[in-house]
């Protein structure tokens, strides 16, 4: 067998699909992007193609090491991505030569669904009580919210009230045991990061994420030393190299790769490893489509320390398209009573709707983070 093409298609609402074609008419899916740099991730899964094309698709530990230390320059968010949807597709196509569900090529699973949490509140966080509350009545059992608007490095303490206020809400509402996450996004700055984590810990939360950018790392120790509420983190780091010193720093708890950022089901298998080797969970970053939602999942099934699943259904980002749209049996992730069920079916275990992907592409987008701004017109975190 042989790969013939490589294809991608830009789609709303702020996503690119990847179709790997071969000679034997074996098509693999994967979703290769960076949100807001779509474009740019295609166009680098353009110049990877020139090598592949030609190439045997089963030999995938051979062609990720190609693609990682061939161009000489490596890693970071988008050449990892990039490879990221490759290496999906490439597992897709293996998976449906064989017959079997992805997770039956990398030992088989080890459970057979995993608990996942829903988002609420949008970008500026409100209403969040309502939110959990209407989450809650469709079955789930955890939601994430957004902590904050913009922080200045050092704020007022209104702000971390408004905070508070929001999250004691949804704990009345919902009570102690309901999975409550926050994010501080990278929008918090280490000074008001340590006040932020001392103030939540009473509302006992089920962990805090990105309490400052992975880039000033050095700064968690503090951080964990304000709170005894689990620390994650990783949607912003890209390789195993990446996450090397934050797990022997030892002061994360969780890490949160991205199987469409950090090189692909290859190599967040590999990220996932190591953690485990630290006594460190697994939740995998995934505020993305089906695509990514299905390599996910075929990790979560063989990843030991996995134990929650974040997917993007109904979250703030999708407003022309959901996650569900481009399937053509939406039942494949079943969701019941707060968990979602592990896909049976070959490959990535999901069958896209290529025509309405089709049609979308058409539309394509041009998806943009939001710029901020302080009162005082500084640029603010978003």
């Amino acid at each position: 067998m042989k790969i013939t093409s490589l294809t991608t298609y830009i789609v709303p609402p702020r996503w690119c699909f990847l179709k790997i074609e071969t000679d034997e008419g074996i098509t693999g899916w994967g979703e290769p992007v960076v949100e807001g740099r779509a474009n740019t991730v295609a166009a680098l899964v353009a110049e990877l193609a020139d090598y592949l094309i030609g190439k045997d698709p089963s030999l995938i530990e051979d062609h990720w090491t190609v693609m990682y230390r061939g161009g000489f320059y490596r890693g970071g968010a988008i050449h990892m991505s990039a490879i990221a949807g490759i290496d999906q597709a490439l597992w897709d196509i293996k998976g449906k030569a064989l017959g079997k569900p992805v997770h039956q090529l990398l030992g088989g699973q080890l459970r057979d669904k995993i608990r996942v949490y829903s988002w609420i509140g949008g970008d500026r966080p409100h209403d969040t009580a309502r939110a959990a509350r209407e989450v809650a009545d469709r079955g789930f059992t955890a939601i994430k919210m957004n902590g904050t608007e913009e922080l200045q490095f050092i704020d007022t303490h209104d702000k971390v009230d408004a905070v508070l206020v929001r999250v004691q809400a949804i704990r009345e509402e919902l009570g102690p045991d309901f999975g409550i996450a926050v994010d501080f996004h990278g929008r918090v700055h280490r000074p008001m990061a340590k006040v932020l984590a001392k103030e939540l810990d009473p509302f006992k939360l089920m962990f805090i994420e990105e309490p400052v950018l992975s880039e000033n790392a050095e700064a968690l120790k503090e951080i964990a030393n304000q709170t005894s509420t689990p620390i994650a983190l990783g949607e912003r780091l890209y390789s195993r190299w990446d996450f090397k010193n934050i797990l022997h720093a030892g002061y994360v708890d969780i890490i949160q790769p991205d199987p469409s950022h950090a090189g692909g089901i290859t190599e967040v298998r590999k990220i996932a490893a190591m953690a485990e080797a630290y006594d460190v969970a697994l939740a995998l970053h995934c505020p993305l489509g089906p695509i990514a939602l299905a390599a996910n999942l075929q990790l979560d099934a063989v990843c030991y320390n996995a134990f929650i699943q974040e997917q993007s259904l109904g979250i703030h980002y999708n407003k022309t398209n959901d996650l569900l749209d481009y399937l053509s049996d939406a039942s494949v992730f079943d969701y019941k009573d707060g968990f979602v069920a592990i896909p049976q079916g070959p490959g990535l275990g999901i069958e896209i709707n290529e025509e309405f992907v089709r049609k979308k592409a058409a539309e394509g987008h041009r998806w943009r983070n939001p710029v901020w701004r302080h009162k005082d017109g500084s640029f603010a975190e978003w």
